[in-house]
């Protein structure tokens, strides 16, 4: 899972730092040796936050970075002093990055912004020296408390690709080349199947200076909610894609057919994903005359908004563009 440049999965030991021990301790000084108790507070130990950067596209830097452990609050003295707060860590992710735990798989995290932090492990809390217990009838304490134990625990990490559009078909469907024609992205494109092995995302430019960001999933095929071709490994990018652009191309044996199987493979993954608003691309239609388009289109449901396309030619481009702004904006299309 971590093999490559794109790893969007991985498994870190995190530990937070343990706080510091009070001070037990007594004033003495040349004129009041028994001046009384100053025994300082611990330290604060280091926490282990999250921090989004969008600079980040991947959690490949976190590979080499498996145990992150954060510093020890220093002990109490005396005269007071309190000891030095433990020094966070800070682990820099890509927005989109959830953070379970290994053992329950609860959710403990999320980042999706930019500069967005958020406190994974705190550091366990300083103990009291014994001059915080001091009292008219309790002059002299001679205890303190012990720093509490900071968290620690396996973490998986997982990033889930923050994009408005998400390109869904078939191995050679032409995702790969109309992400490349519509966008300044050079996804790898060749004549074989999985020819994308990793997500590949580009930022569309729209009308007015606006833009949206598309991305580009490997190919499913049937029963990948099974396991089979690359699986459901990049199924979960989809997740947090508004919008589905469904590819299926020209020389498909039966276009409704293909469409069919590409939700049913979402819908064994998740059928929340039923929700999301679809649209369908006829991609590689310059090979199409009328007749063809109409007898295709007649085939197609109903109830999702289709086009004919062609990368090569550049048709249908324009009214695709119009067609996924209108959806990210929910207008009607």
């Amino acid at each position: 899972m971590e093999k490559g440049n794109f790893v969007d999965y991985i498994r870190v030991f995190c530990k937070s730092g343990k706080g510091g021990a009070g001070s037990t301790h007594f004033m003495r000084t040349k004129f009041n040796p028994q001046a009384g108790p100053d025994g300082g507070d611990g330290g604060r130990g280091g926490h282990i936050i999250l921090r989004g950067n969008a600079q980040l596209w991947t959690l490949l830097h976190l590979r080499w970075y498996k145990n992150v452990i954060a510093e020890d609050g220093g002990n109490g003295s005396r005269n007071n002093c309190t000891g030095a707060d433990g020094k966070d860590v800070i682990i820099e992710v890509p927005p989109g990055t959830q953070v379970r735990d290994e053992e329950t798989g609860e959710l403990e995290a999320e980042i999706l912004h930019d500069g967005q932090e958020v406190i994974l492990l705190p550091g366990g809390q300083g103990g009291r020296g014994n001059s915080y217990f001091k009292s008219p009838t309790n002059q002299a304490p001679e205890y303190s408390q012990p720093g509490e134990p900071g968290q620690e625990g396996w973490k998986l990490l997982e990033l889930k690709v923050l994009a408005d559009v998400g390109l869904v078909g078939f191995p050679n469907a032409g995702k790969s080349t109309l992400l490349s024609t519509i966008t300044a992205a050079k996804p790898k494109i060749a004549d074989y199947a999985f020819t994308t092995l990793t997500p590949n995302l580009g930022m569309v430019s729209y009308r007015n200076n606006q833009s949206f960001c598309i991305a580009d999933l490997p190919g499913i095929i049937e029963g990948a909610h099974e396991g089979r071709g690359l699986g459901h490994r990049f199924l979960r990018h989809i997740e947090r894609n508004a919008v589905l652009l469904f590819l299926v191309p020209a020389d498909s044996k039966d276009h409704r057919q293909e469409f069919d199987i590409l939700v049913n493979e979402l819908e064994q993954y998740n059928p929340e994903l039923l929700d999301k608003q679809f649209l369908l691309a006829i991609s590689k239609s310059d090979m199409l005359d009328d007749e063809l388009k109409n007898a295709i289109a007649a085939e197609l449901p109903e109830d999702v908004p289709h086009v004919f396309i062609s990368s090569v030619t550049q048709q249908g481009l324009n009214e695709l563009k119009d067609m996924l702004w209108k959806a990210l904006n929910n207008q009607p299309a």
